[in-house]
């Protein structure tokens, strides 16, 4: 079992990071923000929060990887 480190930058490094890599595939599929949040059933500040690398649920994260048609993996690896 491995001890997490002492601060929780960590965590906000990969939820940036994950933010990235869906704006990235926002782009290559040529979506813009309204299309993939209309499309999810998601408000548009909720949206921009992923994209921005805020908390944000795994239902959300789930809606837009299905608009996205890719696997949740792909999006959070």
């Amino acid at each position: 079992m491995r001890d997490l480190p002492d601060d929780d930058q960590w965590i906000c490094d990969r939820r940036r990071a994950i933010g990235e890599r869906i704006r990235e595939e926002r782009e290559r599929q040529n979506l813009t923000q309204d299309a993939v949040w209309l499309a999810a059933r998601i408000s548009r500040g909720t949206y921009q929060r992923v994209e921005y690398g805020e908390e944000v649920t795994l239902g959300t994260l789930l809606r837009i990887a299905a608009v996205f048609g890719v696997p949740l993996a792909d999006l959070v690896r």
